[in-house]
């Protein structure tokens, strides 16, 4: 048992540590919100997502993307739209020291798990990646061994999103001036764009 925890924890650490839009939109919104708790929807909306992939990864039923190339594609397609709108939004968002009218439009709770929700599930490499690695490794293992090993990969991730959001709130707090803010909300809009062009290439 302990065996498929510390398996399920190397992994899942494995998958999520690398820098991709989901964490530093997280990163982001912890370090811009006004307070850890104005990340709470970014927060678990990207949490929540992370546990259906992986639900779906486990039991199989994300092997329907696999199988349909058009789904593939309407992902690649979809996704590609939604980060450029987003890259956008975070180009010419402002940090918190700003006037209330030029706050950052993605404080609304709304945009916060739209956007969160869509570089989650609308991103087909973290599909695929969840699918062929997690899915596969799930192999290993049946009965109360698989749920041990489910339950152990959401809870890293699940404190992975809290801890980096809180991460984000330390910096931000010592980000007095903002300027810390903006150039973090302009590396994350080209990163998102970098992304969304890929996916393009790929939907063409």
């Amino acid at each position: 048992m302990l065996q498929t925890i510390v398996h399920a924890v190397v992994l899942g650490f494995g998958l999520i540590l690398p820098v991709g839009v989901q964490n530093v939109f997280v990163f982001n919104q912890g370090a811009s919100q006004r307070s850890y708790f104005g990340a709470l929807p970014v927060i678990l909306t990207a949490s929540l997502c992370d546990t259906f992939l992986i639900l779906a990864a486990v039991f199989g039923v994300s092997l329907i993307v696999l199988t349909f190339s058009w789904l593939q594609a309407a992902l690649y397609g979809i996704g590609c739209l939604f980060l450029l709108y987003m890259g956008w939004v975070l180009w010419h968002s402002k940090p918190s020291t700003a006037s209330s009218s030029q706050q950052m439009e993605v404080r609304q709770p709304k945009k916060q798990i739209l956007f969160a929700a869509s570089v989650s599930l609308l991103n087909p490499h973290a599909i695929l990646d969840t699918v062929g690695v997690i899915g596969t490794n799930s192999l290993n293992y049946a009965g109360g061994e698989k749920w041990v090993f489910l339950i152990s990969i959401v809870c890293v991730s699940w404190l992975w999103f809290f801890g980096l959001a809180f991460a984000g709130r330390l910096v931000g707090k010592h980000d007095t001036s903002g300027r810390f803010i903006t150039r973090l909300n302009k590396v994350s809009a080209c990163m998102i764009w970098g992304v969304a062009v890929y996916m393009g290439l790929h939907f063409v």
